[in-house]
């Protein structure tokens, strides 16, 4: 496992992030308490040391298991969880992005979690209520306090989180070093917007969803039913015709369908660090292949063509030939560009 730094930040964080959704049985498909030490050991002994957690996955169990998994050797492990996901159904302020919930689920995390600091805090999505100003005055107080060392933002509008940052870079407060966000062959719809707007602000992406609940894979080509209605996008003809081309170009190349999905991730000109999953030891064995594995220009050249959305206004209008001309005077080919 190699390390890379966390945006901006001095944080050294491995190559691969494991997500820990998983750990617990609550909602009925995770891994118990042996298997979930299988993973994390699995993981740990390849090197990693970036943790991914939440209040509420399977109802608070990840967390409680990952306080007992890292006990022995607390600050060598990056830990990070979530807030703004209800602890009490029913209840208008155990949920959201406002400084209420935020430090209650804090202080109840650290009690499952049964450490005194967070290394990365992250907001797990945008609840659309809360100013952003008060979301970023309270994650800077955490930040003064020690609680929380690093915060990173999930699930949010591009505008949103550039507004933040620019808000917290003006008043001195503590900025986002990290993106979180669902990507994906399947889900290339961040390339609009949050992609480039993570490597413009030097934000590390950590996306989930890489391999699309399975589906690219081909798990649902083999006659699996899987927690995915038919209706979903992830069993739609454009997945299911995707998912026959990672097939083909993982036999092609010597490797599993998974380990080619995660790896398109990780190949993209950007700071990715991929959050990888298991529900066995298996799984994760599998996942932790791609440590090893490039893939090859004309693979990505294909999943990329297999792939491809329109990125839509103003993105195409901006290079299309008449704007070309109308903006760059004739000359657009001498002009160099900036990169973002």
């Amino acid at each position: 496992m190699k390390y890379t730094l966390l945006g901006k930040s001095g944080l050294r964080v491995s190559e691969l992030c494991l997500g820990t959704m998983t750990f617990g049985t609550e909602w009925g498909w995770g891994a118990d308490k042996d298997e979930s030490k299988k993973i994390f050991d699995a993981y740990a002994n390849a090197g990693g040391n970036f943790l991914d957690t939440a209040n509420r996955y399977t109802e608070g169990t990840s967390e409680k298991f990952l306080s007992e998994f890292i006990a022995s050797d607390r600050d060598h492990f990056v830990l990070a969880t979530k807030y703004t996901l209800y602890d009490k159904p029913a209840d208008p302020n155990y949920c959201g992005n406002h400084r209420k919930n935020l430090m209650r689920s804090v202080r109840e995390s650290l009690k499952r979690l049964n450490t005194d600091h967070i290394d990365l805090l992250w907001l797990h999505m945008w609840d659309s209520t809360t100013p952003v100003d008060e979301i970023m005055r309270g994650l800077d107080d955490l930040v003064s306090r020690g609680i929380v060392h690093y915060i990173g933002i999930s699930d949010t509008p591009a505008w949103i989180v550039s507004q933040a940052n620019m808000l917290a870079d003006l008043r001195g407060w503590t900025q986002f070093v990290a993106l979180q966000i669902e990507y994906s062959l399947l889900q290339r719809s961040p390339e609009r917007d949050l992609l480039p707007m993570a490597k413009a602000l030097e934000l590390t992406v950590t996306p989930w969803g890489a391999i699309a609940g399975g589906a690219l894979t081909g798990k649902y080509l083999k006659g699996e039913n899987g927690r995915v209605p038919a209706t979903s996008a992830r069993r739609s003809e454009k997945a299911t015709e995707l998912a026959k081309v990672v097939m083909r170009l993982a036999e092609k190349i010597g490797a599993t369908p998974a380990q080619v999905a995660f790896q398109w991730t990780r190949q993209r000109a950007q700071s990715i660090v991929p959050i990888i999953g298991a529900r066995t030891a298996a799984q994760l064995h599998d996942n932790l292949g791609i440590l090893n594995l490039t893939l090859p220009d004309d693979a990505m050249h294909e999943l990329d063509e297999a792939s491809a959305i329109e990125l839509g206004f103003p993105h195409d209008f901006l290079v299309s030939n008449a704007v070309k001309q109308a903006a760059y005077g004739g000359i657009y080919d001498e002009i160099p560009k900036r990169q973002l």
